[in-house]
């Protein structure tokens, strides 16, 4: 493979990086010559704790839900430890440039699928390793439209969020300033916002430039998308100046830069300077009570020691398939009876087209070229919406999904791989409805801990269907329109969405708009699992900007 590093003429559009914010202007300006510290080395065993210590809070998870919480609690003075089941490790030197190297940053564990839409799990859902899922996420930090948190007020399906949208703007804002969010100033489909993104966009890759000429051809407004991979170098509070994306291709795996602001090298940092502890290889086994029912104390698997944490408060942030499984394997607030209900997974139906044009589709970032005008189609026949973007593909992932989709194998196989650097895809990120008929239960299978296997059932719903129905046929206009050859579909539903979710009762819901259990008066929940519907956009951001809210709910009740 071609050294990656090398912007190929043609391939990336060649837009100078730029820092839009006139504050991180002057601060370019005096640490120019600053060299980026290297993030921390992988970690030895932490010492066994005291077991009469109690903490004041304990997070389990260090993803986009537990990061941002912790460094929010640990600002506040409180003494707080987070649990992660993966290890801490260093990008630098642990992350190759290799597809198939970085296997590691998943959860790999088996978790079964059933349902007649089966979801795949891996490197499409969870990972593990101090930064969880960021670890290997695509950046994509769309915010959810307004419209996004009333579906039910609007179509009559589905369910409403228990708050609007202005109670995540704020927080949307704080964090694409801390993380250092490239994006268009100002943004197509929300030109009111307050601040415009801080980083000038990223270069366009191939396939993004030919879907930004076919969709003008068409009269589909498109705009470079908002990623949180730096277009130029950002200082980080709490680890120093973060180097600029060289559009190496690999956001999907591990970004061994640091431009990419995945939790560890953002938010944990910032938790750590300020006195937060991470157990990493910390495998939570067990949640103590006591006879009034609160959370007492933790207890997890790590180096082959079996450890209790005493606690205060306990935050579960360890995602949509761990976090119900916890409680499940606990008994651990179960009366709303929604512990595991209403899984969703975006419809992320993918059009692909063979070109003349040499794309390169692994340079660059994966999901360069946004368009939203699909997020409430005037000729819908479906309730929510959808965002179009363009996607590159490493070869491995790409030849995986010919066998699944296309069937050709051996030689066939082969020769279509041939054609792979002239590929490009288009794919949409969907509205999924919340329904009984997709649920997560523990199976009777045990797992190597000797622990339930989640077995997760999902069938695409007739909205759902109908949804990508409307979204493959407008791929297919935009390839046809750029000029593809052998234009095809793959059909595919991305992340873990609901389980333990948010609302306004118990008898309906897990946790108040608060993130608060309803049953249990000292704990708190703060992943997607929380989430009532799945939103039109990537959830990664809005899972940050929850982390935040729900910290700052916690500490105001706390001070009162």
């Amino acid at each position: 493979m071609p050294d990656e590093e090398v912007l190929e003429e043609g391939v990336l559009n060649p837009v100078q990086p730029e820092i839009q914010a006139p504050l991180l202007q002057s601060l370019l300006a005096d640490n120019e010559a600053t060299p980026a510290t290297e993030p921390t080395g992988e970690e030895a065993p932490n010492p066994l704790p005291d077991p009469t210590d109690e903490v004041d809070c304990v997070v389990i998870g260090t993803g986009a839900g537990g990061a941002p919480l912790l460094a929010r609690l640990a600002m506040a003075g409180l003494k707080v430890v987070a649990l992660e089941a993966g290890p801490r490790r260093d990008p630098t030197k642990d992350y190759a440039t290799d597809e198939k190297a970085q296997s590691f940053l998943f959860w790999n564990d088996e978790r079964l699928s059933a349902g007649q839409n089966p979801v795949a799990f891996g490197k499409n859902n969870s990972g593990t390793g101090v930064g969880g899922s960021t670890l290997h996420y695509t950046a994509y930090t769309p915010r959810a439209h307004r419209g996004d948190l009333k579906l039910h007020t609007d179509f009559g399906q589905g369910v409403d969020w228990p708050f609007g949208i202005e109670e995540l703007e704020p927080y949307y804002e704080e964090i694409e300033y801390f993380l250092g969010i490239s994006g268009p100033t100002p943004y197509p489909w929300d030109p009111t916002r307050r601040k415009g993104y801080p980083l000038a966009p990223l270069p366009l890759n191939g396939a993004a430039l030919l879907m930004q000429r076919a969709c003008a051809q068409l009269g589909i407004q498109t705009s470079p998308a908002a990623n949180a991979a730096l277009s130029a170098r950002y200082y980080q509070e709490g680890i120093g100046w973060r180097e600029a994306c060289t559009n190496r291709g690999f956001c999907q795996a591990g970004c061994n830069r640091g431009a990419k602001a995945s939790m560890d090298v953002t938010f944990l940092p910032l938790a750590e300077s300020y006195g937060a502890e991470i157990r990493a290889d910390a495998y939570v086994t067990e949640i103590e009570r006591d006879a009034s029912g609160r959370v007492v104390a933790v207890v997890y698997e790590q180096h082959g020691h079996t450890v209790r944490q005493r606690c205060r408060h306990l935050f579960l942030c360890a995602g949509a398939v761990e976090t119900p499984r916890l409680l499940m394997l606990n008994e651990l607030a179960l009366n709303s009876g929604q512990v595991g209900k209403h899984f969703m997974a975006h419809p992320g139906m993918q059009v692909w087209g063979t070109f003349d044009e040499d794309i390169r589709p692994y340079k660059g970032i994966p999901g360069g070229l946004i368009s939203e005008d699909t997020h409430r189609p005037k000729d819908a026949d479906f309730a929510g919406g959808y965002l179009l973007q363009s996607i590159g593909v490493m070869p491995v992932t790409f030849a995986t999904q010919m066998v699944r989709q296309r069937k050709l194998w051996g030689q066939p196989l082969r020769d279509y791989m041939r054609t792979y650097n002239h590929t490009a895809g288009i794919n949409i990120l969907g509205d999924c409805m919340p329904h009984a008929a997709n649920y997560m239960e523990l199976s009777d299978e045990k797992d190597a801990r000797g622990l339930p296997k989640p077995r997760l059932h999902f069938t695409a719903q007739e909205n759902e269907q109908r949804m990508n129905r409307h979204a493959e046929k407008i791929m297919r206009q935009i390839w046809e329109a750029a000029g593809a050859k052998d234009i095809w579909a793959f059909e595919r539903y991305a992340h873990v969405i609901g389980t333990a979710r948010m609302g306004l009762s118990g008898d309906d819901a897990v946790v108040n708009p608060d993130g608060k259990a309803f049953d249990v008066p000292n704990l708190y929940i703060c992943d997607n699992s929380v989430f009532p519907s799945a939103l039109s956009v990537n959830p990664a951001l809005t899972i940050m900007a929850l982390s935040l809210r729900t910290a700052d709910k916690f500490l105001a009740a706390l001070r009162a």
